[in-house]
């Protein structure tokens, strides 16, 4: 088992992930690491439809994605780990597992916050947990596109604050 991107989207999988991200990663399985998305049937078929038919789409949530992840469960498959937030992040690491480096790609906190990049607004709660979890040892980057540069998120985050 390899990931080769874990990736915080509000929008989960999408035309933007499915397509572009997948492809230019080689990945072979998307995990959506989601509680709600792996309750809500409605959902788990829109995002099916979205990924791409020669991905394995595999939607978790929080405490079996790191059962899963743990075992390893998919020993040949390149993964690529989708989540809609940073409190499903909290949450993964509270329960053992924790990620060595984060894209933030899409995470537009609608109440205001703080403007960190086009596609990437924060509450103070989420960039107080970024912070939290930055110091456990999770690299955060920003990139909304594989071709776009990665940008050091916590670099970005203290310029504006």
């Amino acid at each position: 088992m390899e990931i080769v991107n874990v990736r915080i989207d509000e929008r989960l999988v999408h035309a933007q992930v499915a397509a572009v991200w997948a492809s230019t990663l080689n990945a072979s399985r998307i995990i959506v690491i989601d509680d709600g998305a792996s309750q809500d049937e409605v959902q788990q078929v829109a995002l099916k439809m979205a990924c791409p038919k020669t991905v394995k789409l595999t939607i978790l949530a929080a405490d079996r994605a790191v059962e899963k992840l743990l075992e390893p469960a998919y020993p040949d498959d390149r993964i690529f780990i989708v989540m809609k937030g940073i409190k499903t992040l909290k949450k993964i690491t509270s329960l053992g597992y924790i990620f060595p480096e984060v894209n933030v790609g899409n995470l537009n906190n609608k109440e205001g916050g703080i403007q960190i990049r086009r596609s990437v607004r924060l509450s103070d709660e989420q960039i107080a947990l970024i912070k939290e979890l930055n110091n456990s040892g999770i690299k955060f980057t920003s990139q909304l596109v594989p071709t776009e540069e990665k940008v050091n998120l916590i670099d970005l985050i203290n310029e504006k604050i």
